[in-house]
């Protein structure tokens, strides 16, 4: 439930359902937990298209599928304002409960702290959430499911590290046939030779597995269907696409180039920054960063390491 302490969730509140009106929004999206009286925030927000709650355990998902409502569960890290905003957009929109065109409230704050925060936004009319001009769907060529858990299991890497140390990694997903032209394996596959039911990253039991090959210099190749085709791979294809962003490195390179040569989907982690990267037709169409540390918060602007990993 909200922080009793906060003053400003209920302002946050009314003035989110004001303006999901006011500007005829699509969609209104809010962090259930942070809601007193659900059913009460349902009746008052009638009269919008659709009310999306984000769920960041079970029991709020279960309490809102119970109401009948659309629900997104994300992974309860603590990450910025905007880093929360965008992880569930993309949520959403790889569930298809946003899609381009559409004008969206958005209500988020700090974990635990209540609403202080809200985002009014039209999908495809913005950069800094999420590039979706021009491109496909999330899930064109993979399944949605799959989709969501690599970027779980990618934002547990970039909040938890390895055995306490940050780890960097990148996963491909789709289109393995276009994928594999640019693959060349410089160690042995430690997938090489398991059932593919064994493999697939849908299985609970292969989520410490693929934490510790994230060790491992090169890229996790992933079927659209989840399953798991090869680790520790290195990636062939030149850059095609748009220029790198200032300050990213080859780990980055490498999901620019391969998504621009395949309809594959890259998802990156820094071991640098713990930023998440997702790369589409050699772009990167969003950026979820952690909080900072509180030790760091009055570090001097110019100290940031420089993500060249």
């Amino acid at each position: 439930m909200a922080d009793p302490e906060s003053n400003f969730t209920k302002p946050v509140i009314d003035a989110s359902i004001r303006v999901a009106k006011a500007v005829n929004a699509q969609v209104i999206m809010v962090y259930i937990d942070a809601l007193e009286d659900v059913e009460k925030f349902v009746a008052r927000a009638t009269g919008i298209s659709e009310v999306v709650f984000i769920a960041r355990d079970e029991k709020d998902a279960k309490l809102a599928k119970a109401m009948n409502a659309k629900v997104v569960s994300v992974p309860g890290f603590n990450m910025t304002r905007m880093g929360q905003i965008k992880m569930a957009t993309v949520m959403a929109f790889s569930q298809q409960l946003l899609k381009s065109g559409d004008v969206f409230v958005f209500v988020s704050g700090v974990v635990g702290k209540g609403l202080d925060t809200m985002v009014t936004m039209k999908v495809g009319a913005e950069f800094e959430l999420m590039q979706t001009v021009g491109q496909p769907k999330l899930t064109e060529h993979i399944k949605q499911v799959v989709f969501q858990r690599v970027l779980n299991l990618a934002l547990e890497l970039a909040h938890e590290g390895r055995e306490g140390k940050p780890v960097g990694a990148l996963f491909v997903v789709g289109d393995y046939r276009g994928v594999r032209k640019y693959c060349q394996q410089n160690i042995i596959n430690p997938f090489h030779g398991y059932a593919e039911k064994k493999r697939n990253i849908l299985d609970d039991n292969i989520k410490e597995t693929v934490k510790e090959f994230s060790s491992i210099d090169g890229a996790f190749i992933i079927k659209g269907t989840g399953v798991i085709a090869s680790a520790g791979t290195t990636l062939r294809a030149n850059l095609a696409g748009d220029d790198l962003p200032q300050g990213l490195g080859s780990r980055h390179g490498s999901a620019a180039a391969i998504t621009a040569s395949t309809k594959s989907i890259a998802i990156s982690v820094s071991e640098s920054t713990g930023s998440v990267r997702i790369w589409r037709l050699g772009r990167m169409i969003t950026e979820l960063d952690k909080a900072p540390k509180q030790s760091s918060a009055h570090s001097p602007a110019g100290n940031l390491p420089v993500d060249a990993d």
